[in-house]
């Protein structure tokens, strides 16, 4: 099942995108519809927290629809509604992955590089936005803007200290992330925080794909294009650190908690790799794509 945060002329909600992935289900107005009334959560986030509860019932809503023929009364068109981020404002910083592939780690340097221990570093909540929002170029600030297409994890699961061969009962779900970067501002201040944290430059989505529809997050194809061009093109299979192992290390002493977001590093290909750099500049549109996922599309504005 695929959730997304939505918005349109009436507010915002949560819903399930259909399986051609043009039509929206919004799960409040098709519980109550079943119901007479919906106890379902106001916002992603909040479902997530409840874990398999608001999954089950999310999915009996679904199938409830399909058995009784109303896709057409409660399916909304993708296209007239606005994609928000699935979780438009985290709870907390964004964990993200350094380096996780070897050849991203010799592109940024060398072989001397390639990280022995995961690598962990955050964005702040402020800088997510959604499918086909714009990120803003930071003239102001950056002349070296890059992009970095990611797989995430966003756990369901409360957790310390979770053992490795446990850890996919902790996750909710698998969306696309855009690790947008200011590599002077990174270079600048000795370290990611800032350049990696700011507003619009971390796109999520187009939406949060449970577990279920996922066999291996370790074995998805993922590739990013810059205005058609294809900049990044691996496979998950290729992680140092494996899923499984990245949220083991990052519970160890530290509570993992539902909704948080883990980015798992990018492939080779990112605009610095390049001699010379390819940065990103106003007008450019960034698409990732991750097996099983979809699309994550946004383009750079002045």
């Amino acid at each position: 099942m695929k959730f997304v945060t939505f918005r349109n002329a009436t507010g915002q909600f949560i819903g399930a995108v259909n399986d051609e992935e043009n039509h929206i289900i919004s799960l409040a107005a098709a519980s109550e519809k079943m119901n007479g009334e919906s106890a379902l959560p106001a916002s992603l986030l909040e479902g997530i927290a409840l874990g398999d509860q608001f999954y089950k019932e999310a999915k009996n809503i679904v199938a409830w629809i399909k058995e009784n023929q109303l896709e057409d009364e409660l399916s909304i068109p993708l296209e007239s509604v606005e994609l928000l981020a699935p979780i438009p404002r985290p709870a907390k910083n964004i964990f993200c992955v350094g380096k996780n592939y070897a050849e991203h780690a010799i592109e940024m340097g060398s072989k001397d590089d390639i990280p022995e221990h995961v690598m962990v570093f955050t964005k702040a909540p402020t800088t997510v936005i959604g499918h086909e929002d714009s990120i803003h170029d930071h003239r102001e600030l950056t002349e070296q803007l890059d992009y970095e297409g990611e797989l995430a994890v966003v756990i369901g699961k409360k957790g310390k200290g979770i053992k490795r061969e446990e850890v996919l009962d902790y996750v909710f779900g698998y969306t696309i992330l855009n690790d947008v970067t200011a590599r002077d501002l990174q270079s600048k201040h000795k370290q990611f925080f800032i350049g990696k944290s700011l507003d619009t430059t971390c796109p999520i989505g187009p939406w949060l794909v449970h577990k279920s529809a996922i066999d291996n997050p370790n074995s998805l194809n993922i590739k990013t294009t810059v205005n058609g061009e294809v900049r990044q093109d691996s496979n998950t299979e290729n992680f140092i650190f494996p899923v499984e192992e990245v949220i083991s290390v990052l519970s160890q002493g530290m509570t993992l908690e539902p909704g948080d977001i883990i980015a798992t590093g990018t492939p080779a290909g990112v605009g610095k790799g390049f001699k010379p750099p390819r940065f990103l500049k106003a007008g450019d549109t960034i698409e990732i794509t991750v097996e099983g996922i979809g699309t994550l599309r946004n383009q750079v504005k002045g």
